[in-house]
This record gives structure tokens, C-alpha cells and sequence, in this order.
């Protein structure tokens, strides 16, 4: 068999990982595509990538690629991944597929029509823990399960560059880049359909200071002005979720009832206990450490609590020495590499859950869900 060529899509952080992600899974990564020329160009070299391009379509033409990989922020997913498909690609796609249901759901539906696979990196799911848990719970460790909390809260510096985070039209906001990977967590733990949701968010940030040379969003923090009072300094105004919370209903083959879930995410304010995901069943629990349930893991057996190891097979089964969103990268595109080439693989999240999150998250942001109350006594 031949082996899969990957034209990959970006030059920050993500677009490296998914570069290593590929070759992991025994593919030829043949081009790398960015916006800056010099830029591009030195990461090429770095990763020892053969072909550099500022131009999607020109590489996507000249290279023929089997795969895109999509590691750019979310403004800029539409027009790159509607193009690999028109071009016959298969497509991985980080988070948040694009900026809206409506497209999102057009590219899903392009992506029927033409045939080829789709991958939708919603990953922290595939972390140990979350594996740990999703085992517990099929073998009736608690019981039916019958609510889930996810609780977060990340105190950003507010003074981060101003920049695709802070803009809804550039797939910015809490919804695509935090809730995306809870959601598909708490449906991983109990293998469940999105039944019902509601919700309601808030930008609480306001403006950000317009900073040059930030290029990647892993080492934004470095260019945060020391003179904030700097007449001279320009400022953007942030149009995007940085808090939320949302609750919805699942609907479980191990629970008798839909499992309620609480989403509660603050992206600028302090935690003081630890971030969590709690799973509650009908004979016991289970907690999680960590926004996305990646840290130690206890089980409630009805009377106390005790830590549990996450077993062996599971941690031998991941990818070694790597940091916790790697690992979930070259687990998700070890999948969708090996569906490509034919073989028989576990479920993995594809532009079916893409879209259907896109259109959720539409829903959340409307917040249609409030009843106007006199404000007074009764």
C-alpha cells in the first residue's frame, strides 16, 4: 500500500504537532502552508518539510495531497477545507471546524458527497483518565449514571494580544476552544446522544492591546506590553464568549434517564478548588482532576473515596513522552490514518460531530433560553 501524503495547514503550535502526529501514523508529510513567507519557510526547515507555500490552493494543486491536516485558527477553516474537499482530500480538522453551523453543516454535507474521510479534533477525550472513567462506568462502577459536572476556570491573563481568540468571525471565544473538548468528554464517558441543551455566556474581557510578532499562540503571554498606560499603545475589542455555562441532557444505553450535565467554564477568573469533571450514578461516583478530567481519579463506592490507578493496558496503549495535547493528536490521527487505508478502528469524532457542535455552540451563543420575570416580589 502507498503511503498517505499530508499537506498541512499552519505553522504554530498545532500545525507542528499534527506534523508529528502524521508521521507517527506512517505518512509522508509533503507541504506545509502559512500566512508569513519567512515564517513558513524557517518551520519547513525545521521539520524538515519539503515544500513551503503561503498559497492553499497553489499547493493543494501542485502537491495532489491523500490528507490535509487543518491546524490554522477557525476564521480560516471554511476556505481551506471547502478546497481539499472540492480537491478530493480527506480532512483533519482541529477545533473549531469553522465559525458558524451553517458552514460547518455545508462542509459536512460536501464532505458526504465527495467520499472521503473526516476527522474533528475534539480530542482530550482520549486521555487515560477519561479512558479510565469510560471503563469504570460500562462495567457499573456507579451505577446508572445520571449527572455530570465539568467545572473550570482558567484566569487568562487579560491582557493577552489582541487577536483571533478575541474575534467570533475568527473561530475565537471559550465555546470553540474550551467547551468543544468537554462536550465530547462527557459524551465519551457515557457514550451518549445530545438529547437537549441550553446555556448562556459572557464576554467579560472587553479589549485587548494590539501587539506585532506574536506568532505562536502558545507564547502569547510573552508579548503582553509591560506599559499598559502607553498612550501610543492600540487596543481591540474582544466580541467573543469568555465565560459560560450550559446544560444538557444525554441520552445513555447504560441509564434509565437522559444524564443531566452541567458545563460551567470562567476564562478570567481564579479557581480555588481543583477544575473538575464529577461523574454521579445511581451507587457511587467517580471524580476527575483537571478542566478535562486528565488527573488523578477517585471512585465514590457509596461510603468513601479512593484514588485508583489508571490500569497498565491503558497507559501502554498511548504515545509516550509527550505533552497531553500531543498525545491526543496522535491518537485521533493514528485512527483516522488507518480508516483511510481500510482497516476496522474504534469510533473516532469526524465532521458529523464537527458540525453538530458548530450548530450548538449557535444555539448557546443566542441564549433564547431566559423567561422574563417582573424583578419583585410575588
Amino acid at each position: 500500500m502507498k503511503q498517505l501524503r499530508v499537506l498541512i495547514a499552519g505553522t504554530g503550535f498545532a500545525g507542528k504537532g499534527h506534523t508529528e502526529a502524521f508521521r507517527a501514523a506512517g505518512t509522508e508529510v509533503v507541504g506545509i502552508i502559512g500566512r508569513t513567507e519567512h515564517v513558513v519557510r524557517e518551520v519547513a526547515a525545521d521539520l524538515s518539510i519539503p515544500y513551503a507555500g503561503t498559497d492553499w490552493a497553489v499547493a493543494l494543486a501542485v502537491l495532489s495531497p491523500d490528507i490535509v491536516s487543518i491546524a490554522t485558527p477557525g476564521g480560516a477553516h471554511y476556505v481551506q477545507i471547502k478546497q481539499a474537499l472540492v480537491a478530493g482530500c480527506h480532512v483533519f480538522c482541529d477545533k473549531p471546524m469553522t465559525t458558524t453551523g451553517a458552514t460547518a453543516t455545508e462542509l459536512y454535507e460536501l464532505s458526504k458527497a465527495k467520499g472521503v474521510k473526516t476527522a474533528y479534533a475534539a480530542s482530550f477525550q482520549y486521555t487515560p483518565s477519561v479512558q479510565h472513567a469510560k471503563r469504570l462506568i460500562a462495567e457499573g462502577a456507579i451505577g446508572d449514571p445520571t449527572e455530570i459536572e465539568s467545572i473550570s476556570h482558567f484566569n487568562l491573563e487579560r491582557d493577552i494580544p489582541f487577536g483571533w481568540s478575541h474575534r467570533a468571525e475568527d473561530g475565537g471565544g471559550r465555546l470553540n476552544n474550551n467547551f468543544t473538548h468537554s462536550l465530547a468528554i462527557a459524551q465519551t464517558l457515557v457514550e451518549g446522544d445530545i438529547l437537549q441543551i441550553a446555556g448562556d455566556v459572557r464576554d467579560d474581557l472587553g479589549r485587548a492591546p494590539k501587539v506585532e510578532g506574536v506568532h505562536d499562540f502558545t507564547k502569547r503571554r510573552a508579548f503582553i506590553p509591560e506599559n499598559l498606560d502607553d498612550p501610543t499603545l492600540e487596543w481591540g475589542e474582544s466580541n467573543v464568549e469568555w465565560s459560560y455555562t450550559v446544560m444538557a441532557r444525554l441520552r445513555s444505553a447504560m441509564a434509565a434517564k437522559p444524564v443531566s450535565v452541567l458545563f460551567k467554564h470562567g476564562g478570567l477568573v481564579p479557581r480555588f478548588h481543583d477544575d473538575h469533571i464529577a461523574i454521579y450514578g445511581t451507587k457511587g461516583a467517580i471524580f476527575l482532576k483537571g478542566h478535562y478530567g486528565s488527573g488523578a481519579l477517585f471512585v465514590h463506592d457509596g461510603t468513601d473515596w479512593s484514588q485508583i490507578p489508571t490500569p497498565s493496558d491503558i497507559t501502554d496503549a498511548m504515545p509516550q513522552g509527550l505533552g497531553e495535547t500531543e498525545q491526543c493528536w496522535h491518537i485521533l490521527s493514528d485512527l483516522f490514518v488507518r480508516d483511510i487505508r481500510g482497516e476496522t478502528v474504534a469510533p473516532y469524532p469526524t465532521f458529523a460531530k464537527g458540525s453538530q457542535y458548530q450548530n450548538i455552540i449557535d444555539v448557546i451563543r443566542r441564549s433564547e433560553n431566559w423567561a422574563e420575570m417582573d424583578g419583585g416580589e410575588t
